[in-house]
This record gives C-alpha cells, sequence and structure tokens, in this order.
C-alpha cells in the first residue's frame, strides 16, 4: 500500500470500521491512551463489552490499519494509528486547494512505563447520595490512574450504602467493590483529610450546596451525569442506566487520566477539564454553566 496516499478503497474500509458504534468508542477510547496503548481486557471492560466481542471488534479496526497490537506477556497490547485517519482528511483538504500538516508516526503500542516517579494526585467525586455516579467513578479512577491518581468518593446527603447495582456492575466488570461506601463529605473537609487537588462533582444536586472548605484548595470541575438510581421500569431497564452511566464515567475518566497535567497552567487545565464534562450525556446543567461561564 502507497504510504502516501489513500486509495478510495482504504477510506471506504476505514470509514466502514469506525461506522459501528463499539468500533468507533473503541477507537476514541485508544486515541486517548495514545502512545500508550491498552490491553484487549482493559478495553472489553473499560467500554463493558464481552471479551469475545470486543475481540471480533479489534480485529476489525486491525484489519483496517486503525490499530495496531503486539504481545506484552500474555496481554496483547492495542494502540491507536492516528496517521491513517489524518491522512484521510488531509487528502480531503488538500482536494479543496488547502495544505495540510500530517499526523506524527504511529504509536506503537506499548504499555504506560509506572508512575513511581511521578507525583499522585488526590481526587474527590462527589454526588448528593454517594451511592451510584461518584462510586463507581471513584473505583473506575482508583484503577485507572494506575497509582498516580488516588480517587474517594462522598456524598452531601449519603445514603446507608452504596447501590446494589452500582456494585453488582462492577463485580462484575473486575472491579474490587469491598472498600466501597457511602459517607459524608464533611469526612473530607475534616482536620487530618488528605488534602485534594481535584474535587469533582458528578451530580447536579451536590452543585447548589454549601461544601465544605475543602484542604489544600482543589481545582473543581462539574461532570454531571443523569442519577441512574432514578430510572424506572424493569429491571433490566434499570441495569442498563447504570451501565449507560459506567461507559459515560469511563469515557470521562479516561481523558482525565491522560491529561498533561504537569505541561498546562491553570486556566488551560480549567478549560480541559470544562471540556471533559461537556462529553456524552452532560446534564444541560453542565453545558449551560459552562456557556454561562
Amino acid at each position: 500500500m502507497d504510504e502516501t496516499r489513500l486509495s478510495s478503497e482504504d477510506v471506504t474500509r476505514i470509514f466502514d470500521a469506525l461506522a459501528q458504534s463499539t468500533r468507533f468508542e473503541t477507537y476514541r477510547l485508544l486515541v486517548r491512551y495514545t502512545p500508550y496503548g491498552l490491553p484487549a481486557g482493559d478495553i472489553a471492560r473499560l467500554l463493558a463489552v464481552p471479551h469475545n466481542t470486543m475481540s471480533t471488534h479489534l480485529s476489525h479496526l486491525e484489519r483496517a490499519e486503525l490499530v495496531s497490537a503486539r504481545r506484552e506477556g500474555r496481554s496483547i497490547i492495542y494502540a491507536a494509528n492516528t496517521v491513517r485517519p489524518a491522512r484521510i482528511f488531509s487528502q480531503l483538504i488538500a482536494g479543496m486547494g488547502v495544505n495540510a500538516r500530517l499526523a506524527a508516526d504511529p504509536a506503537f503500542p506499548q504499555l504506560r512505563p509506572a508512575s513511581a516517579n511521578d507525583r499522585q494526585y488526590n481526587v474527590l467525586l462527589v454526588c448528593s447520595g454517594n451511592s451510584a455516579r461518584s462510586v463507581i467513578a471513584e473505583a473506575v479512577l482508583n484503577r485507572e490512574g494506575r497509582g498516580r491518581f488516588r480517587a474517594f468518593s462522598a456524598g452531601s446527603k449519603p445514603g446507608k450504602a452504596p447501590h446494589p447495582m452500582a456494585v453488582s456492575l462492577l463485580r462484575s466488570l473486575g472491579y474490587d467493590a469491598s472498600e466501597l461506601r457511602s459517607k459524608s463529605w464533611r469526612e473530607f473537609g475534616a482536620a487530618g483529610a488528605p488534602p485534594m487537588d481535584f474535587v469533582i462533582t458528578v451530580c447536579d444536586a451536590a452543585v447548589g450546596e454549601a461544601c465544605p472548605s475543602w484542604p489544600g484548595h482543589p481545582l473543581q470541575a462539574h461532570w454531571g451525569l443523569p442519577d441512574p438510581a432514578r430510572v424506572g421500569g424493569t429491571e433490566a431497564e434499570q441495569r442498563a442506566a447504570f451501565l449507560e452511566t459506567y461507559r459515560r464515567l469511563t469515557a470521562r475518566i479516561s481523558a482525565f487520566v491522560n491529561l498533561p497535567i504537569e505541561q498546562l497552567g491553570l486556566a488551560a487545565l480549567k478549560e480541559r477539564l470544562a471540556g471533559i464534562g461537556e462529553m456524552e450525556g452532560a446534564t444541560e446543567l453542565t453545558l449551560n454553566g459552562r456557556a454561562a461561564a
């Protein structure tokens, strides 16, 4: 294949690969983890897709040369090839008489280096009841943060325990839910509480309430999502709502953990956090609050 130009057949193959929603979300997830790939099992878990189904989708993306893979021990690491889509749009733009610079070389799939020497960031995820959204976010961030982020969750009016469907979903996806509990955000405003670097609200109700004075003067952001616990209907419909919330939170968290935090100034970091909050599924308050800012 000509590496400098894509044929119509090549372009059609790429668009066909991305035209299916799971493959599109898979590619978008891997782009967030550029230049580091993800093991196939982690991709399946983050998107809550069965492993055999994910294997089929990854094979489709690999045939379209949108992802590349290599074996690392018992895992296969996949990484996004960003050059091919860039070439498509470069050629389209060039056809209109505009010069476009191509992207960098495709990333070779590799594991993210150990973060032992990186600074660790404390993150508090907040919602009113601390039973569903914030609990899910805590579990996901503690695993995806890979030691670079330490996640906590709390509520302004916490319930007695995390929602059973939230716990069941997390366990089914391989998360350790044994330490999860519903707790008041006052714990994190008290003397001796760990200083937070970020406080992120994931429900609209918590935004309008008087919060504690957080030690450490953390950067705050709002990632409002609908409450899956309020969804009625059948048990299957309720579980589907929790699964959708999980997927939306993992999309935000995967974007967050890959931010070049150390390279961003305060204003730029606030802007990036707000942008993450506006991802698919954001509440009207999240979108309107951004527009009014």
